[in-house]
C-alpha cells in the first residue's frame, strides 16, 4: 500500500508546480507569506482534488470572453502543452497563496512582466492586452469563483457565507497587485459581477476547440487518463448553468450522478495519498507541524 500511495503522491505532482522546484515553501522559518495559516484561502487552497476541478472549470468559464480567449491563442502555449500551463499555472496559484513572502512578490512581478508582452487584435477586431484591468478582473473572478465552487462540492459544503467572503476578499489582494480593478470581495458581489458579464461573453469554434482540448487532455500515463476524464466533467459540473448552457455541454442527472459519485471516490484517494504538498510544506515553515 505504501508503493501505491508514492506512487500517486508522485503522479499528482508531476502534474502541479512542485514538479518544476522553483520554491522552497518550507524556508524562511517564520515567514507567514502574504496570507498566513489563519486565513480561508489557505483552507481552501490546501484541497487539491477541488482546486484541480476548480481549475478545470475556471479555463472552460474564463475562454467564454473573447478577449481572454484570443490572449491565450495568440500567446500561450497551452494547445501544444496543457500540463506545461497546468503546472505553471498550479505554481503561480499555490505560490502567492503558501510560499514564503518574497517568493509570492516574486511570482506576482513575472506574471505582470509576462502580462506586458501579451497583446493583439481579436477576430472582432477590437484590441487586448494582458495588461488591461477589467480583463484581469474577469479573468480572477472566473477563477476564484471556480474555486469556491468547487470547494463548496467537494471540500466543505457547509463552509459559511461569512467564509466565503472572507476567502473571495483576500484573494482579490492578488488580483490588485496584478493590476485588477473593482475586484468584487464577496460572494454576492462575485454573483452580480458575473450576471453583469454575461453579454460581453460567446462560444464560439475557437471557444468549442478549446474545451475540447480541456476534455480530451493528453494524461501523463494510464494511471491518470481516467482520473482526467473525470476531473473535466466535474469541472463542467461546476460551471453556472448559463455557462453549459452557452456551451452545450450540459450534464444529464444520470452523469452527473456518475459524476458526483466518481469525484467522492476520486477525492478520498487523493487525500489518503497526497501528504507532503505545498500547504503541509508551508505549515512546517510558520511551525504547525
Amino acid at each position: 500500500m505504501e508503493f501505491i500511495r508514492r506512487r500517486i503522491e508522485q503522479q499528482v505532482f508531476s502534474l502541479t508546480g512542485l514538479s518544476l522546484n522553483q520554491i522552497d515553501y518550507e524556508n524562511p522559518k517564520g515567514d507567514p507569506g502574504l496570507f498566513g495559516p489563519e486565513s480561508i484561502c489557505w483552507k481552501v487552497h490546501a484541497d487539491f482534488p477541488s482546486m484541480l476541478c476548480g481549475g478545470i472549470g475556471a479555463l472552460m468559464l474564463q475562454m467564454l470572453h473573447p478577449l481572454a480567449l484570443a490572449g491565450v491563442w495568440d500567446h500561450s502555449s497551452f494547445r501544444q502543452d496543457m500540463i506545461g500551463r497546468l503546472r505553471r499555472t498550479s505554481q503561480f496559484v499555490a505560490g502567492t497563496t503558501f510560499a514564503a513572502t518574497a517568493d509570492a512578490h516574486r511570482l506576482i512581478d513575472q506574471v505582470c512582466e509576462i502580462h506586458r508582452r501579451v497583446k493583439g487584435v481579436a477576430p472582432d477586431g477590437r484590441p487586448y492586452a494582458a495588461t488591461d484591468p477589467d480583463l484581469l478582473t474577469w479573468v480572477h473572478v472566473a477563477e476564484v469563483r471556480s474555486f469556491m465552487a468547487g470547494y463548496l462540492r467537494y471540500g466543505d459544503p457547509d463552509l459559511s457565507r461569512e467564509d466565503q467572503d472572507r476567502y473571495f476578499a483576500e484573494v482579490a489582494l492578488i488580483a490588485e497587485s496584478l493590476g485588477a480593478v473593482e475586484v468584487p470581495r464577496t460572494r454576492q458581489q462575485i454573483d452580480a459581477y458575473l450576471e453583469q458579464m454575461r453579454p460581453q461573453l460567446c462560444f464560439d469554434e475557437r471557444t468549442a476547440e478549446v474545451l475540447q482540448l480541456l476534455l480530451t487532455a493528453p494524461a501523463p500515463n494510464l494511471l491518470t487518463r481516467p482520473a482526467g476524464y473525470l476531473m473535466a466533467r466535474a469541472g463542467i459540473d461546476l460551471l453556472p448553468e448559463w455557462g453549459r448552457e452557452m456551451a452545450g455541454i450540459g450534464l444529464s442527472p444520470v452523469q452527473r450522478n456518475m459524476v458526483h459519485a466518481g469525484m467522492h471516490v476520486l477525492v478520498m484517494t487523493l487525500r489518503w495519498a497526497l501528504r507532503n504538498g505545498v500547504s503541509r510544506r508551508a505549515k512546517r515553515r510558520v511551525g504547525l507541524s
